[in-house]
């Protein structure tokens, strides 16, 4: 199967080729990359791509449970385990939704990587509401504007939002309404009315720790 090229398909996917420089080290904050069942609980096959990139550097997933055997159990809101400056590259993919204090979660991911170093995320918009119960809840949506906001301390913040809004409307639909042939007419009706990128599904972004010099 081709890759998609969909805007934020391309973007996802050069965000990840781009963090993922050999020999570096990577956190991926609740195996939000999904291509690992041993350390998560979901293994996505459409990201098999990124598996011989990982093989190249050193990767650790944390988790606030030991229940999907993550690298290290731990809070992304409070990380006092991990030193500062530790990784090159941090991942928070559709995580921030589920954590209460998002802002929290947000300076530790800039305390623990090195300066320079670069964060890659996904948070939802318009989006079904999706916790877990024992393991998550579910807590918060991200505008654009919200997204700029908790990157406060970062700098290069780049956000690309995700679906348009008709087919957003499809993808909230429940069951067989919003499956595939809804969604693909629904991109179609999308790319002809060159609609706004404001209600949409979700943004992935990536940011940057400044270089203190």
């Amino acid at each position: 199967m081709s890759p998609s090229r969909e805007p934020w398909d391309i973007f996802f996917r050069d965000a990840v080729t781009d963090a993922l420089v050999p020999g570096t080290r990577v956190l991926d904050v609740g195996a939000g990359l999904r291509i690992d069942r041993s350390k998560g609980n979901v293994e996505d096959p459409s990201r098999a791509w990124i598996k011989p990139l990982v093989a190249k550097v050193t990767y650790q997933v944390m988790d606030p449970v030991d229940t999907y055997h993550p690298d290290i159990v731990g809070d992304v809101m409070a990380m006092p385990q991990i030193p500062d400056g530790s990784y090159d590259a941090v991942f928070c993919l559709a995580v921030l939704e589920h954590v209460p204090r998002p802002w929290d979660a947000m300076a530790e991911m800039l305390r623990v990587l090195k300066p320079g170093g670069v964060l890659v995320g996904y948070v939802p918009f318009l989006s079904p509401y999706h916790g877990m119960p024992g393991y998550y809840g579910d807590f918060f949506r991200y505008t654009a504007e919200g997204i700029r906001a908790l990157c406060g301390g970062f700098e290069d913040v780049k956000v690309q939002a995700v679906r348009g809004p008709i087919e957003t409307i499809a993808h909230l639909l429940p069951g067989i309404l919003g499956g595939r042939i809804m969604s693909s007419l629904a991109r179609r009706i999308d790319g002809v009315r060159h609609a706004s990128g404001m209600q949409v599904s979700g943004h992935h972004f990536i940011a940057k720790k400044p270089v203190v010099s």
